[in-house]
């Protein structure tokens, strides 16, 4: 996959981000660029979900903090939600 040109997100998705604490916050705000021009740059540890969640990807904010993706057309992905590994158990 090429770089992102859009990114789309789910009203879950922003709920969760702004209830984020501050600083977790403005370290995906960072990971954003990275992830916009390589989702798969292993700083972000990107990697396809298992399970019920096969169809979803994963990268990390950092090691606790994960952000839910989903390919939905070539170049465009939805951010489907945001938060710790309990985020998987949903």
């Amino acid at each position: 996959m090429k770089s992102i040109v859009t990114i789309y997100y789910t009203p879950t998705f922003q709920k969760n981000f702004h209830r984020l604490p501050k600083p977790i916050r403005e370290k995906a705000l960072k990971k954003e660029p990275i992830f916009i021009i390589n989702p798969f740059d292993p700083r972000l540890k990107t990697h396809r979900l298992t399970g019920k969640l096969k169809q979803y990807w994963s990268f990390s904010i950092d090691y606790q903090w994960k952000i839910v993706f989903r390919l939905i057309k070539p170049n465009a992905v939805l951010f489907v939600d945001v938060g710790t590994h309990e985020i998987y158990k949903k």
